[in-house]
């Protein structure tokens, strides 16, 4: 359990939620990965969503009237991922995001589950609030320690301008991911449910319960139906980084700052969507 930096996360201590109906899931026509690689977004606009696990099923149902397609890879359609951010002794990454510094970056690892495609990803975002992300494959024994591979030291130190050896594993995150993509390829969504946390530093795990974060990518010249079903449901914007909550609810020594709004904002949402549920059952 979240200790007293973190006073409203009744729910975020467990990796329980709402499973997703997979009926609903099989449902979605299937496009797979070279298709939707051929998705440029010129103008693109990205934009996240907090809602709940309650929520998601009449987001799917709306997105396949609306003929959303679901990525597909080798028979999969919900994604199992693993990630494990690094950073340095003294959280700077973490610190940056949590001063609201404009120029920042976030190294990690990540590895598919499901097909044990591994890599090591920067995100870069800039004084424009746009996030660029590079990334190099690398083999799974290297997810959660890559410091020793040349490749990655030269990869690392160009982009971002930290030495391998001056990053430590901070916080790994799990999570489940759907990823959906409209029939005009004007938008690509992701949502992920089941989120957890491991600090990589004390061993405390934590989760964001029935919490479901979305992602929406999109063409900012066009109109969005996604944004059209979200408004529909009330699902309002949110920025939100898993990284910095999984530090916040895994590291009692860490002053959560303004993560602690997002927190109780998340806290408020699926305790209210709880009780929503329980009247109308």
């Amino acid at each position: 359990m979240p200790k007293a930096n973190c006073p409203d996360t009744r729910y975020m201590n467990t990796r329980h939620y709402r499973e997703i109906d997979p009926e609903l899931v099989g449902a979605f026509e299937p496009i797979d990965l070279d298709r939707m690689d051929s998705i440029r977004l010129m103008n693109r606009i990205d934009t996240k969503y907090v809602t709940t696990s309650f929520v998601l099923d009449a987001i799917l149902r709306k997105s396949l009237a609306c003929g959303f397609m679901m990525f597909v890879s080798e028979g999969v359609r919900v994604q199992a991922y693993d990630s494990i951010y690094f950073d340095t002794p003294d959280l700077r990454m973490f610190m940056d995001h949590r001063n609201s510094r404009l120029v920042r970056q976030k190294v990690r690892t990540r590895i598919y589950s499901d097909s044990d495609l591994c890599f090591l990803e920067v995100k870069s975002k800039n004084n424009h609030s746009r996030t660029k992300k590079k990334r190099i494959s690398i083999p799974p024994e290297e997810f959660t320690d890559f410091r020793g591979d040349n490749k990655c030291s030269d990869f690392l130190t160009k982009i971002t301008g930290y030495r391998p050896d001056s990053l430590r594993p901070s916080v790994e995150t799990s999570f489940s991911r759907i990823t959906l993509v409209d029939n005009d390829l004007s938008e690509r969504i992701t949502i992920d449910s089941d989120i957890c946390f491991r600090n990589m530093r004390n061993g405390v795990t934590s989760g964001l319960g029935d919490v479901v974060i979305i992602e929406l990518k999109r063409d900012g010249r066009k109109r969005s139906s996604m944004q059209d079903i979200l408004l529909s449901l009330r699902v309002k914007p949110m920025r939100i980084s898993k990284y910095c909550m999984g530090v916040v609810l895994t590291d009692p020594q860490c002053r959560p700052g303004r993560f602690l709004e997002k927190i109780r904002a998340c806290d408020k949402l699926c305790s209210s969507q709880r009780l929503r549920d329980l009247v109308r059952g």
